[in-house]
């Protein structure tokens, strides 16, 4: 009889581990993914670098469905900066970090 209680209750903790995991995919909190990251399409954004100018701004180069964007953030905006061509990049980076010091 003990070991039927041991695995009554094992069972019943995979069935709540379970039901939480449910209730919170539903909720938008957790996500659950089966494919392999081979199987995955290509990203269409991901960060290129990210400068910290001080502890609430920064800078951010972001690549957008192939195209780059220079972003700067402050803790109440997001400025899109540039849209710097590959071979300029030094030179635009430059200039708009300049324009944020203004």
């Amino acid at each position: 009889m003990e070991i039927a209680e041991q695995v009554s209750m094992v069972l019943l903790v995979f069935a709540l581990l379970g039901g939480m995991l449910w209730f919170l995919k539903r909720r938008g909190v957790a996500a659950l993914s089966f494919t392999s990251r081979k199987s995955r399409k290509t990203r269409r954004l991901e960060v290129l670098e990210r400068v910290p100018l001080t502890a609430q701004h920064a800078l951010h180069l972001v690549r957008v469905s192939g195209k780059t964007l220079l972003i700067g953030t402050a803790p109440t905006s997001c400025t899109l900066l540039d849209t710097p061509a590959q071979q300029d990049f030094p030179s635009s980076l430059a200039e708009s970090m300049a324009r944020m010091g203004e």
